[in-house]
């Protein structure tokens, strides 16, 4: 079987967690995250970053790419709305990869067009996000990665020029979670493989891989997303078990893997729920309503990779899971494991 990649985000804390046998299992880590101060890469929310001659110590083929952005995370428009703008910020991202090796810069830009997030936007993000790109590519060269997170819908293919964008960039990061979120009331999958049906919302990874087919990402340039942490909703009526009904709150943050392994788990109040049609868990109270990945669907997943042949799995966030039980799931099902 080939090798696909396993990418894993860590945030600042997680890096002193970074163990030697993180390193075997992984084939990239996404630092994240740099963000823009005044139109240029700022790193101030990375000071472990230090961590990366120990971590490169244990394993030195894990290439270590910078994520820059995130929720809430702006100043991507106003840069990029000028080509000084852009050949400004792809040089200071030059710099920084100079200095830390890095072996390329993901842009975690969330989300071109869309104010959501309580950031700039603007409709000539459409075009200025691939001239973004594109100064990135010209500055780092062939031999580094460029790399992009995008979000799971059709809005952001509308909302950017993927056929463009896919010829620009390495792979492109399927953010497949989050699908309900915390603008969502109703109770259900937030990173379900497929769309289970009497699912109104109609979002799933695998409509998500086709809605960026379509718009001319190759599969094997596509990296899907898993969720290393839940989503919960509370006040859901004991119907079905929870799932698809209406709760009295939207999709809060809910607890990473190992609080679930440590508190939920072993619960008697809570009972965990397999939906064969959407290929997903969830935990339900009678009336806590909690999404999240685990091995079961992991495994799901990384079938679909190899069946659909995409070019591997990443996830949020490495600090999550301090159990490791989730990596070693990916590392097995996708030939990684040592």
């Amino acid at each position: 079987m080939d090798k696909k990649l396993i990418l894993g985000y860590a945030m600042n804390r997680a890096l002193t967690g970074f163990t030697a046998e993180d390193g075997q299992k992984l084939t990239h880590v996404n630092l994240a995250f740099g963000v823009l101060r005044e139109g240029l890469l700022n790193m101030d929310g990375l000071p472990d970053i230090t961590e990366l001659p120990r971590i490169r110590s244990d394993n030195p083929h894990l290439g270590v790419v910078l994520s820059v952005g995130g929720w809430g995370a702006g100043g991507f428009s106003d840069m990029a709305m000028t080509a000084q703008g852009r050949k400004a910020f792809a040089e200071s991202c030059a710099r920084v990869a100079d200095q830390y090796r890095l072996e390329g810069i993901d842009i975690d830009w969330e989300y071109p067009c869309v104010d959501a997030a309580g950031i700039d936007a603007d409709p000539a993000d459409k075009e200025n996000f691939t001239l973004l790109l594109q100064a990135l590519r010209d500055v780092l060269g062939k031999e580094r990665i460029v790399s992009i997170a995008v979000g799971a819908g059709a809005y952001f293919c509308e909302n950017t020029q993927m056929d463009q964008v896919a010829k620009i960039c390495d792979y492109v990061q399927l953010m497949t979670y989050d699908i309900r979120s915390g603008f969502e009331s109703e109770a259900g999958h937030h990173a379900c493989l497929y769309t289970a049906q009497g699912d109104r919302l109609d979002g799933s990874a695998h409509s998500t891989v086709l809605d960026f087919a379509k718009h001319g990402v190759p599969k094997e340039r596509m990296i899907l997303g898993a969720a290393f942490y839940s989503r919960r909703w509370e006040g859901v009526p004991n119907i079905n078990n929870g799932l698809h009904q209406p709760a009295k709150t939207t999709g809060m943050g809910g607890a990473n893997y190992g609080d679930l392994v440590a508190n939920y788990f072993n619960n008697p109040a809570f009972v965990r729920h397999w939906d064969e049609q959407a290929q997903a868990p969830w935990l339900f109270d009678g009336s806590t309503f909690i999404s999240y990945d685990d091995p079961q669907s992991l495994r799901a997943k990384c079938d679909y990779i190899k069946r659909e042949n995409l070019m591997g799995i990443m996830y949020w966030e490495h600090g999550c899971d301090p159990t490791r039980t989730l990596l070693t799931v990916l590392a097995e099902e996708l030939g990684c494991s040592k």
